[in-house]
């Protein structure tokens, strides 16, 4: 790691403490700095802040750094996998099939009969269902990037119709929260369902961590790779399996919160360089900040109200993502 790379994680160190203090000090109600962190360093104290911080927003943040951590690094290795800057869970459509797995697991009261397992079992099934049909599609003469990125564009649209055509035949209870939820949504407070959920966010951001070089390595195109030694083949499919699961558990915790994959790699490469030893903690850092950061944005902008986190990331992201094509004279990435 170069001394510019330790500036960078120190930077970033910073502004995760300072988006932590932020995110436990606004809300629906104000808190002064002062409460914060009385509240964090007495929790037995009996008092309003210190019921919201630790029962509330402490929860919701870490929710945030668990999915914003996950989507980022997803999309940090679709991104180096495929060689091509729109590859993410979005583009490629497994978050579409993740929220068919989960949309249909709400609506058929799957949770209440095997429990906290089943929503994200059911994202990830979903997830898994996408990828396969997108990877056989792409792999169906010869694989080819192209061919998987519209391949995975028009199950995204397919499976969206599918969500909209179950909600419009399902009860009116389960609709609204549905819909709540398919746009972005932190404010669960299932602290057993996050706990579930972050096994494997968790678990398949040391798997792709562990694998760095080899990724490295896939980034050089696959005919030096298999020069080099390694089994394309079967380490993308490893990849594709790592990021499948990554993204199925936090579509089951959050909804669908799109551009966060696509836009924190991508400000991060140019940071930190294409080096995924380097870039895959950087973009979970990255987007432990970036999420937990349009969620405060979401809860006080029309505060008492609160908007869809995913409403916040898709303007910011957007936008984000207009400037980058402007002032970027080349798609490559590497």
């Amino acid at each position: 790691m170069t001394y510019r790379h330790t500036k960078v994680f120190i930077a970033l160190f910073l502004l995760f403490i300072g988006t932590f203090l932020l995110g436990l000090a606004f809300g629906g109600s104000n808190l002064s700095l002062s409460s914060v962190v009385t509240a964090i360093f007495q929790p037995e104290k009996d008092s309003i802040a210190s019921t919201i911080v630790w029962q509330l927003r402490v929860p919701r943040f870490f929710l945030g750094v668990l999915v914003g951590a996950g989507l980022s690094v997803a999309g940090c290795v679709f991104q180096g996998l495929l060689r091509n800057p729109l590859a993410e869970p979005y583009t490629l459509g497994i978050s579409g099939g993740a929220a068919l797995g989960a949309t249909l697991a709400i609506v058929f009261g799957l949770p209440g009969v095997f429990g906290r397992i089943a929503l994200p079992l059911a994202a990830f099934l979903g997830a898994f269902l996408s990828l396969s049909l997108t990877y056989a599609v792409a792999a169906r003469r010869r694989f080819s990037v192209p061919t998987l990125i519209l391949g995975g564009v028009i199950l995204s649209f397919l499976f969206s119709a599918l969500v909209l055509l179950i909600l419009s035949v399902a009860d009116t209870d389960k609709v609204h929260g549905t819909i709540i939820w398919l746009m972005g949504d932190l404010s669960t407070t299932e602290t057993g369902m996050v706990r579930v959920a972050a096994f494997p966010i968790i678990c398949g951001m040391g798997i792709v961590l562990l694998m760095s070089q080899q990724l490295n390595i896939l980034t050089l195109g696959e005919e030096k790779a298999t020069y080099l030694g390694l089994n394309t083949e079967s380490l993308r499919k490893i990849f594709f399996l790592a990021a499948s699961l990554i993204t199925g558990a936090c579509v089951a915790v959050s909804g669908l919160i799109g551009f966060v994959g696509l836009i924190v790699p991508h400000f991060l490469r140019r940071l930190v360089g294409p080096n995924h030893k380097t870039l895959i903690p950087a973009s979970a850092l990255g987007g432990a900040i970036f999420l937990p950061l349009c969620d405060i944005i979401a809860r006080t902008i029309i505060a008492p109200l609160e908007l869809p986190v995913g409403v916040i990331t898709g303007i910011a992201g957007g936008l984000v993502f207009i400037s980058f094509i402007l002032k970027t004279k080349s798609w490559e990435i590497f």
